[in-house]
């Protein structure tokens, strides 16, 4: 899964009014571990180049960023660093809850290849829906979609820039997203790695495009 977990990102923002780079920073926080990992060779990964394969990747292991048992982790750490800085229990929480729904939002759609725990010998589970492209391509549009009205929902832009770097960012993740679905399999892992860490630039425009939106008053 993809825009769908920013669509979780968008669609929290009432309920965390923080900014929405923090948001998106929390709903992709373990597929921008993941590339890095794999540049470590802590984790890896094979690329599939059969065109009948649903997904082009085979995910060999990646115990540290995406098991549900280091999920939880992740999850505990980035709201505790949160709630050390902004003593603030309830965002700390969603901030929290969101790091940990990357996980559920994968189980749905991966094959059976995600760890229950750092190990070898763990359980590796999946819904596969990935199997299904016409489903799992509406379930995310779906989800960034009501997302992103209740985002609009719940800010206005203070400015041109609110506005403006707003929707760049809403196309180039439209376009990021197409691009997973319609490109070729990557030359190698490395090229993978290397761009997987183009997803900080939707953190950094969320950044700025919500320091240049205000709350709307209900």
């Amino acid at each position: 899964m993809f825009i769908g977990h920013y669509g979780v990102g968008l669609g929290l923002k009432k309920a965390a009014p923080v900014s929405l780079g923090l948001l998106f920073l929390a709903c992709q926080f373990l597929d921008l571990l993941w590339p890095t990992f794999l540049l470590l060779n802590i984790e890896h990964v094979s690329i599939n180049n059969n065109a009948s394969t649903p997904v082009p990747l085979t995910f060999t292991d990646y115990p540290y960023s995406h098991s549900l048992v280091m999920a939880i982790v992740w999850s505990v750490l980035f709201g505790g660093v949160y709630w050390l800085i902004k003593r603030n229990k309830k965002y700390a929480f969603i901030l929290g809850l969101c790091v940990l729904s990357h996980w559920v939002l994968d189980l749905i759609v991966h094959l059976p290849d995600l760890p229950l725990y750092p190990s070898a010998s763990s359980p590796k589970v999946g819904l596969q829906l990935w199997t299904k492209p016409i489903a799992s391509t509406i379930l995310e549009s779906f989800i960034f979609i009501v997302g992103l009205i209740l985002y609009l929902r719940s800010t206005k832009a203070k400015n041109k820039t609110g506005s403006i770097v707003f929707w760049i960012l809403i196309v180039l993740l439209i376009l990021a997203h197409v691009a997973n679905l319609l490109s070729p399999p990557p030359t190698s892992v490395t090229a993978l790695a290397w761009g997987a860490q183009f997803m900080w630039i939707f953190v950094i425009l969320a950044f700025w495009a919500d320091n240049n939106r205000t709350t709307r008053l209900s």
